[in-house]
């Protein structure tokens, strides 16, 4: 029976360990993706610097690399707390296994002892002449054969369980050199960060005296955004109407006989046909699959309600994510779909609507676009450039997701690049 329970605690600590190994790889690839955004953010905010462009624009890009630095930190903390886990986890195995060597070997010893002064062919001869009969003859030669198989297989269980045992210390002993090198890491990160605040510090005690200025300038580029939004949201309606319109006409053909619906068609929900239903439960089983609508880039504004970087008295307001990215980059379609409308917001900024079933897909500020109303687009397929603006010298295009008529926040749709 304790045999039983101690093979089940091995069972359970093996999958804790490779349940723990899965963790910790996930941690490192999102290590390794933080550390690229870090990379893609110091490129972009040096280019700012070399362009000398507004003071408000460096504050905001460094914004977002401390940020990631925060998340990057994290990131280590998790990785040396999961780390620890395993080690202890080992150490309690390292413990079993001594316990279990130190048995089997004073065992192991008291059975050579036994077996050396029994040692002769005549005290093995004369066991077996001085039985009774033939049947305890028998089953005393039976006996010393097992006596002997089992003294070789307490050899080779020691033997299996000291291998094991060096293969758990050299296990611990490369954790404990990672667990180290990650400590170091995160120490390194913090005094980086640390110096990060500073400079932005700085940054934002220069600008103190336009702050009145600057305060204005964001509420009013946020009232623009929320007229964009507006007309995004009355295209995605039309939209919307549009494909209700059309799949009631398909019904009436493919049913002339049946009475015609007076009822005033929909404009904000898709009464989805079997085809685009399959598009949309499609769209729906890759949450957090879709590439990113960018080759290149971080998301340096998330989505929803969140106070400004600058000032902690102002709330502003996203209806999907920022994507920065480099100068001359490409939009391109998260996946496959239908173009359903072009908006020309100015001269130099254009959006793209791209129906998925019920979903829609926004790309915002384009300088060009290369689809029309009505194309086919497939996943990662250019669909525009996005713009660099003059002022600012940031590349940032905005991305938006709507099941219907209803924003969602797109981050937790997208994967990687």
């Amino acid at each position: 029976m304790p045999k039983l329970i101690l093979s089940l605690i091995c069972i359970c600590m093996t999958s804790l360990l490779w349940s723990q190994e899965s963790q910790q790889e996930k941690l490192e690839q999102r290590k390794e993706q933080i550390q690229k955004e870090i990379r893609e953010n110091e490129k972009l905010l040096q280019s700012v610097k070399k362009k000398e462009k507004t003071v408000v624009n460096v504050i905001a890009i460094q914004s977002n690399k401390i940020k990631l630095k925060e998340k990057l930190i994290n990131t280590t903390e998790k990785q040396t707390k999961l780390l620890k886990n395993d080690m202890y986890i080992n150490q309690v195995q390292i413990n079993k296994l001594k316990k279990e060597l130190k048995i089997l070997k004073e065992d192991y010893a008291k059975m050579i002892v036994k077996s050396y002064k029994s040692r002769s062919s005549e005290s093995r001869a004369m066991f077996l002449l001085s039985s009774e009969n033939f049947l305890q003859a028998y089953k005393r030669a039976q006996y010393m054969k097992q006596y002997t198989s089992y003294r070789k297989m307490q050899g080779e269980e020691i033997k299996t369980k000291t291998d094991k045992l060096a293969d758990f210390n050299q296990k611990l002993d490369v954790q404990k050199t990672a667990k180290q090198k990650l400590i170091a890491e995160n120490e390194k990160e913090r005094l980086s960060l640390e110096k990060e605040k500073q400079e932005q510090l700085k940054l934002v005690n220069s600008i103190k005296k336009d702050k009145n200025k600057i305060a204005q300038e964001i509420k009013k580029r946020q009232q623009e955004y929320r007229t964009i939004d507006r007309q995004i949201n009355r295209l995605i309606r039309e939209a919307i109407a549009e494909a209700n319109r059309k799949a009631a006409l398909e019904k009436a053909k493919a049913n002339p006989s049946a009475p015609v619906s007076k009822a005033a068609v929909s404009s904000s929900k898709i009464e989805l046909t079997p085809e685009a239903k399959l598009i949309a439960d499609n769209f729906r089983a890759n949450r957090g699959r879709l590439p990113y609508p960018v080759e290149k880039g971080f998301i340096s504004l998330g989505y929803g309600n969140q106070t400004h970087p600058l000032f902690n008295t102002i709330t502003i307001h996203n209806s999907g994510v920022e994507i920065t990215t480099e100068k001359g980059a490409s939009a391109r379609a998260v996946f496959g779909g239908e173009v359903t409308s072009v908006m020309v917001i100015s001269p130099v900024n254009k959006a793209v609507t791209i129906l998925h079933g019920d979903y829609f897909t926004v790309y915002q500020n384009l300088s060009s676009v290369s689809v029309s109303k009505g194309d086919k687009v497939s996943i990662k397929q250019s669909i525009g450039k996005v713009r660099t603006n003059g002022d600012t010298g940031k590349t940032v295009l905005k991305f938006m997701i709507s099941q219907n008529s209803t924003l969602i926040n797109p981050e937790g749709w997208l994967s990687g690049r």
